[in-house]
């Protein structure tokens, strides 16, 4: 079990370094280009609601996995000793894995709505006459494709720490007393 919690405890840093990456791509690229001969334009993460929403979701899943990286430490050395009182450990491991769930629904969701809404800026639409703003902002928009294949990886850590999860809340349930067997 031991090395279940470390490797649990080394996707979940590494989700968290890779979520804080993207939010920090995200949130302090800007690049000024100039439009016409007079005329400059700034693109920021403002620009599309998507990346807004995108660094705010990141750093508080960010914070989440701190939080989690804590509460295993502590219940750590109290797992030893108090093996035996199985049921606080199983709401725990319940609200764990929930949690978890939530947060790796939440990032993938949140990347590809961001994925969705950059596409349109590096392809344009013509019906709608949004022309494509990444010939003109291409430092920009490499960063921001950077910041989504970074919260890509770190959902895919996280999906990994739900499947642990799920093993951390399943191992409290014995097949014997699921399957009613004496």
């Amino acid at each position: 079990m031991n090395n279940i919690m470390k490797l649990e405890a080394l996707l979940r840093v590494g989700a968290t370094l890779l979520l804080l990456t993207a939010a920090l791509l995200v949130r302090f690229d800007t690049q000024t280009s100039l439009i016409f001969t007079s005329f400059s334009r700034t693109a920021s993460f403002k620009d599309l609601k998507a990346l807004y929403v995108l660094v705010f979701i990141d750093i508080a899943v960010a914070g989440y996995n701190l939080v989690q990286l804590v509460l295993r430490f502590l219940l750590s050395s109290h797992l030893k000793q108090d093996i035996k009182k199985g049921s606080y450990y199983k709401h725990l491991a319940w609200l764990s894995f929930l949690f978890d769930q939530a947060v790796v629904y939440l990032v993938f969701a949140t990347h590809t709505a961001s994925l969705t809404a950059s596409l349109f800026a590096v392809t344009g639409e013509h019906h709608l006459f949004w022309m494509k703003l990444c010939n003109k902002f291409n430092r920009f928009c490499t960063q921001i494709g950077g910041a989504i294949l970074c919260g890509y990886v770190a959902f895919l850590l996280m999906a990994i720490v739900t499947f642990l999860s799920a093993y951390g809340l399943l191992r409290h349930y014995s097949p014997k007393r699921f399957l009613l067997l004496k």
